[in-house]
């Protein structure tokens, strides 16, 4: 294809796929065979979720699982993961077992501030920018309170707006800065629609401003819109238990484990190489909770790595420590979630995984997601210590490399019977699929 089409919006879904399979696919009828393969039988459910965005032409699937035995604050969980990674629930499942006869985990809520910001240029004199905002300060919580109202109802709202010079970084530049409280709802829309508003009261207050020159009420706002990055909206997940009881199967010397473990959480707080990949894990948790939830994990993403380099280096989320004979795990991670709004009253799958989770609030929710990351983290970080990360990951990724050769039934019990007691690597089940089929 060398051109651009037009109206392509426009089209129909049938248009759509028909054009897509025409342009781009030797044997187009096979290109809308499998997409059509991927569509719900039932229409409903099919309509509801091409119009969760645009231009939907089919479903891309993603495995929903489940970690079960999960012993938060003394009640047992079970958490829905959606993600597409193979031995992410099966190490969460083994350490969240591990953890219930240990105490289990332990979730708390430090705080739950989220962010937004009106980015706007002034120039001219700063001392009667600071008085102009003191007088009218008030006027920017008067002038949302058709905004605000229900959202009061429920105990949230507005908590602060200031006023921040950032002329050190840019000319001219300043901020308002405001804080937010959206209890259930992550609250995206209700922060933005609140900064929209203080923007329109920011120019009209300053056009009417007396003791502004004229060039000083023309204040320019760039833009208006939340951060991602809420380092005051923070959940923290632990477990701790003796030394001598973390003995098990591949831990037969607890001390020396703990010793090794507290180690290698080291590396991963002071290495920027290592810490990547170690948050990378503790990430394998959290979007897979994220995800089956309804939740946007891409700004989870975003602020978390953020809050990774809050001291101006990238480290790691979690940490350890051995005290008095006594291990102790922990992550803290800020976590801007919702249980209302969006896809968590729309998506079917949504709807039934926190109803798995008994319908919790934003704050369970964190917790719930902590859990799972701090879970994700401790599995990896056992396997490294002990017998290595690719023994258990690549015995889970064997049936993804079977598929992927459309083994029968019956090689497929010969592969697993096989490397139960050989290496699994791609190029050794490629190997044993050939000598079978010779």
């Amino acid at each position: 294809m060398n051109k651009a089409i037009s109206g392509f919006s426009k089209l129909s879904k049938e248009e759509k796929i028909k054009w897509i399979a025409n342009q781009y696919f030797s044997t187009p009828s096979e290109a809308i065979a499998l997409l059509k393969n991927y569509w719900n039988s039932d229409e409903k459910i099919q309509k509801l979720h091409d119009e969760f965005i645009e231009n939907t032409i089919t479903n891309f699937y993603i495995p929903l699982g489940v970690a079960p035995n999960f012993l938060i604050n003394g009640k047992y969980s079970t958490i829905p993961m959606a993600i597409e990674e193979s031995s992410v629930v099966a190490a969460a499942s083994k350490a969240a077992k591990f953890w219930s006869t240990r105490g289990g985990f332990k979730a708390t809520v430090i705080n739950t501030e989220k962010i937004g910001q009106v980015h706007f240029i002034y120039k001219g004199d700063v001392s009667k920018l600071n008085l102009f905002f003191a007088q009218h300060k008030s006027k920017f919580f008067s002038e949302t309170e058709s905004i605000t109202t229900n959202m009061q109802k429920r105990g949230g709202g507005i908590l602060d707006v200031i006023l921040k010079d950032k002329t050190d970084l840019l000319p001219n530049y300043f901020q308002l800065h405001a804080t937010f409280e959206t209890k259930d709802s992550m609250g995206a829309n209700f922060i933005n629609s609140c900064l929209e508003q203080f923007s329109k009261t920011l120019k009209e207050e300053a056009h009417n401003y007396d003791l502004f020159s004229e060039t000083e009420k023309e204040i320019e706002v760039v833009m208006s819109i939340l951060s991602n990055y809420v380092p005051n909206c923070i959940v923290r997940a632990e477990v701790s238990c003796p030394i001598e009881e973390l003995e098990e199967k591949h831990i037969l010397n607890p001390k020396e484990f703990a010793e090794k473990f507290v180690q290698a959480v080291q590396i991963a707080e002071v290495e920027p190489y290592r810490a990547v990949t170690h948050n990378k894990g503790i990430m394998n948790g959290v979007d897979a909770v994220v995800l089956a939830t309804g939740n946007d994990f891409r700004a989870v993403e975003a602020g978390i790595h953020a809050y990774a380099s809050r001291n101006g280096k990238y480290s790691s989320l979690s940490h350890a420590k051995i005290e008095n004979g006594i291990f102790t795990f922990w992550l803290e991670i800020p976590l801007a979630l919702g249980t209302v709004g969006g896809l968590t009253s729309l998506h079917p799958l949504v709807k039934l995984s926190l109803e798995m989770l008994e319908n919790p609030s934003a704050k369970e929710l964190m917790q719930f997601v902590a859990v799972a990351g701090l879970a994700q983290n401790f599995a990896a970080l056992r396997s490294l210590t002990t017998t290595g990360i690719q023994e258990g990951h690549m015995k889970m990724h064997l049936n993804n490399i079977i598929n992927q050769f459309e083994a029968t039934d019956e090689e497929r019990v010969l592969i697993q019977k096989y490397f139960k007691k050989n290496t699994v690597s791609h190029s050794a089940v490629v190997t044993y699929i050939e000598s079978l089929r010779k």
